[in-house]
């Protein structure tokens, strides 16, 4: 027997489809979202349409932005020959949080997997060596998470990165093995920073 009416079956399976949302999460939103007023409503479907149609990937970077190229890469002020390597945007922003980098960032879009069928083709590896070639670039610092995924990707850069003659290393074991970035503290980010090791 249903418990709610088609309407709300619909909004709260839609919730549910979000990543970390389950069903009492779900249900929780809907029945917030149902109280709110009717403008409230349209500005958060607005804002959510908005975003889906304007939101694209920086020229140099990556990561998510309004514009060609980010606020970071358009910075003339950061270390240009200095590229962070992430796998996604929520990682770029837990090390921007850091306020100590001040080079720049290439954001994969996702890790190497096997397990997942991704491999190197499916996230943003040729994009950085075009950058890495195009520039005199002193050091990639690889900065994927300490997941099985993670270190294969860095260790693939690696090896990559080696014949080209630049600086690679790998963000120190402050971050613990298989957390993500986006959750982990400043202070352990910034540790990890200081502490990287050359491959």
């Amino acid at each position: 027997m249903e418990l709610y009416s088609n309407h709300i079956s619909r909004l709260i399976q839609s919730l549910s489809s979000l990543p970390g949302v389950g069903t009492k999460t779900a249900q929780r939103l809907a029945f917030h979202i149902l109280s709110m007023p009717e403008e409230e409503v349209e500005k958060l479907s607005e804002s959510i349409i908005d975003a889906k149609r304007n939101v694209k990937y920086c020229r140099e970077c990556f990561t998510l932005t309004d514009d060609e190229v980010c606020p970071i890469c358009g910075n003339p002020r950061r270390n240009h020959n200095v590229i962070m390597v992430v796998e996604n945007s929520r990682d770029l922003a837990a090390y921007e949080k850091t306020g100590r980098f001040e080079g720049v960032y290439h954001v994969l879009h996702g890790a190497i997997s096997p397990m997942l069928g991704i491999g190197p083709n499916d996230i943003k590896l040729k994009e950085l060596m075009a950058r890495v070639a195009a520039a005199d670039i002193e050091e990639v610092i690889i900065a994927t998470n300490s997941s099985l995924e993670g270190e294969t990707t860095a260790m693939y850069i690696g090896k990559l990165l080696k014949p080209a003659g630049v600086k690679v290393s790998r963000i120190a074991s402050g971050v613990p093995v298989g957390g993500d970035l986006e959750y982990i503290d400043e202070v352990t980010l910034l540790r990890a920073l200081e502490g990287r090791t050359e491959l």
